[in-house]
């Protein structure tokens, strides 16, 4: 065999997802463990090396094809040196992954931010497959994001370009401080919990909705009482599209890509929220920038970050 194939690893503060990809970006085979965050960082690493040989060695494949390492990490990383900075979920503050886990494999080891690694991971066979140019938002807890440029992750000048969630879009008026400490940013009514906070004051206002026979309220149950004619939840999803729109519109003038591809758990929402996006995003930007550009969800789901961490080695 001579085929090369990509490993990538999706580091999580529960567990470490590990995958087999090919070179076409096929996800082929995945191994999923403990991660063991308590044990502290030499041991994490102990085990992820572990995984990665554990899961080649299960697989058709020879070591000798394996073309490299990547990993997908939430926090703040040194790209350049792949060094975790800070890592909240891991506990973990300036630690050398890639020299450790190169040291560990004898592989060459990439990291990058697990928004990113998404975003590549659906530019590579995705939603956004043959396609150089897409951008990428992920709608779950926050908003997170991913740039694509030529077919590669964009970086910008200390690796925070992507932060798409603190694009700052809500008036003052009706603004409220997000979890960056500014006000106003479209993580703030966009995301799950921004959709859940929003029905929550609504139903605390006293509003005539079904949203208020909800012991507690999830963003599916925002959608889905929209899907029923709720007005209320129809205002609220009404809202989070705008500003995601708007937002999605000023990255349009500045980035001119031609998808953008919205993931996360929000996204399932599917007709009600994209329709309304659409629509938004066609209001605030230039005909030109219409022509030929779409507005997609996702299509690897959870697997995106690992297929994305795999490909951070394709030359």
């Amino acid at each position: 065999m001579s085929e090369k194939i990509y490993i990538g690893v999706d580091l999580g503060g529960t567990s470490v997802k590990v995958g087999i990809c090919d070179e076409q970006g096929s996800l082929l085979q995945t191994y999923e463990g403990p991660t063991g965050v308590e044990d502290g960082p030499a041991a994490v690493l102990d085990r992820i090396a572990q995984y990665v040989k554990q899961i080649v060695s299960d697989s058709a494949y020879q070591w000798e094809q394996v073309a490299g390492v990547g990993a997908g990490i939430a926090g703040f990383l040194d790209i350049a040196t792949g060094t975790v900075l800070f890592a909240p979920n891991l506990r973990w503050e300036n630690v050398a992954v890639k020299q450790e886990l190169e040291t560990r494999l004898q592989l060459p080891v990439a990291i990058d931010n697990d928004a990113n690694v998404a975003a590549l991971g659906e530019a590579w066979s995705g939603a956004g497959a043959g396609l150089q140019h897409i951008v990428a938002f992920t709608l779950g807890t926050g908003v997170g994001g991913g740039i694509i440029i030529d077919g590669r992750i964009y970086q910008g000048f200390r690796g925070m370009a992507g932060e798409l969630g603190h694009i700052k879009v809500v008036p003052d008026l009706e603004a409220i401080q997000c979890g960056c400490g500014q006000l106003g940013c479209v993580e703030t009514v966009s995301s799950a919990t921004g959709i859940v906070r929003m029905a929550k004051d609504a139903v605390q206002r006293g509003e005539a909705t079904s949203l208020s026979l909800n012991e507690s309220i999830s963003a599916k149950d925002v959608f889905d009482a929209a899907k029923d004619g709720d007005e209320v939840a129809v205002r609220i999803v009404k809202r989070a599209a705008y500003y995601l729109g708007k937002a999605m519109a000023a990255v349009a003038v500045v980035l001119n890509p031609q998808r953008f591809v919205i993931g996360g758990g929000v996204s399932r929402a599917g007709d009600i929220l994209f329709n309304e996006i659409r629509k938004v995003y066609a209001q605030n930007v230039p005909d030109v920038f219409t022509q030929g550009v779409d507005i997609v969800p996702a299509k690897l789901g959870n697997d995106a970050g690992i297929v994305g961490a795999a490909g951070l080695n394709l030359k």
